[in-house]
């Protein structure tokens, strides 16, 4: 379950204290763009110190370090190396545009570090497939759309429906299902349009997203809405599981279930949302944690 990501600075302790309660799948601790150049060591040393500290719960944590090339990208990958095992789950790379990154990346970090891939480049886009297919072979778990930076090259305005963005926000979609990636939506820049984010965010369940990336924590409940099932989704979904669990259904591929045609694909996505709906619930549980 991976519907909300929410980025903060890794510098402020304040956020990232918060963060550890809020209703996100993942905190991504952010060393890069939210980071100002001379505060980049200290917003580093800030990262690992709240790792070591834990207390995030069953979110993911997630640590974006600066990009290759950048005076502080081997500093940083080097620093997280030497976290104990566990303390967090992934690192997110910026600007990937090519395979190369991530093998390298691989090598810098140990094995049970997760990578995830910022897909905010041109040359990224036209990649996209060579950097899924090479990047699940070093650990590549996530794809995660920076539509900020990859506007800005592109020099393409922007309208409501994100015209401009919808082949590569496709394209996206298509590759990390046939590499067996999670694939997240770009930020919402707005923070006082309500209305704005919940539209981009249906939008984006609608082209398939896992979830999308948050900038702010009041975002998140719009953003986990869009992306989690709803109350007539998961009846209706309990009701296909049980209709197939009946005795005269065993073993059929197709049943007639409230007046339509069922198939097991439907069986399928179904189990997919109960078991999203009781995800929800544990993470909303008094106590709950990843043991849970």
């Amino acid at each position: 379950m991976l519907r909300s990501a929410l980025y903060l600075p890794a510098n402020r302790a304040g956020a990232v204290a918060k963060a550890r309660n809020a209703d996100c799948d993942a905190v991504i601790l952010d060393l890069e763009d939210a980071v100002a150049p001379d505060a980049k060591e200290d917003a580093r040393n800030a990262a690992l110190q709240a790792a070591r500290e834990g207390g995030f719960g069953e979110r993911l944590l997630v640590v974006r370090v600066n990009g290759a090339g950048t005076p502080w990208h081997t500093g940083d990958l080097a620093a997280l190396a030497r976290l104990d095992a566990g303390l967090i789950d992934a690192v997110l790379l910026p600007k990937v545009s090519d395979a190369a990154l991530l093998r390298d990346a691989r090598k810098a970090l140990p094995n049970g570090m997760a990578l995830w891939a910022m897909v905010e480049t041109c040359a990224g886009c036209i990649a996209l497939d060579a950097i899924a297919a090479a990047g699940r072979q070093a650990g590549l778990t996530t794809l995660v759309m920076g539509t900020n930076d990859l506007a800005l090259e592109m020099r393409c305005g922007s309208d409501a429906a994100r015209t401009p963005m919808l082949p590569l926000l496709t394209r996206a979609v298509v590759t990390a299902r046939a590499h067996g990636l999670a694939v997240l939506d770009g930020v919402f820049n707005a923070l006082d349009d309500e209305d704005g984010l919940c539209r981009e965010s249906k939008q984006g369940a609608l082209l398939g997203f896992d979830g999308k990336t948050v900038i702010h924590p009041k975002q998140l409940c719009t953003v986990n809405a869009a992306f989690g099932p709803s109350p007539d989704e998961v009846q209706q979904a309990r009701g296909i599981i049980a209709a197939f669990a009946r005795p005269e259904n065993s073993g059929k591929g197709v049943i007639s279930h409230d007046g339509r045609m069922v198939e097991l694909l439907h069986l399928r996505q179904a189990e997919q949302t109960v078991a999203m709906q009781e995800a929800i619930e544990r993470r909303a549980a008094p106590g709950a944690s990843r043991a849970d």
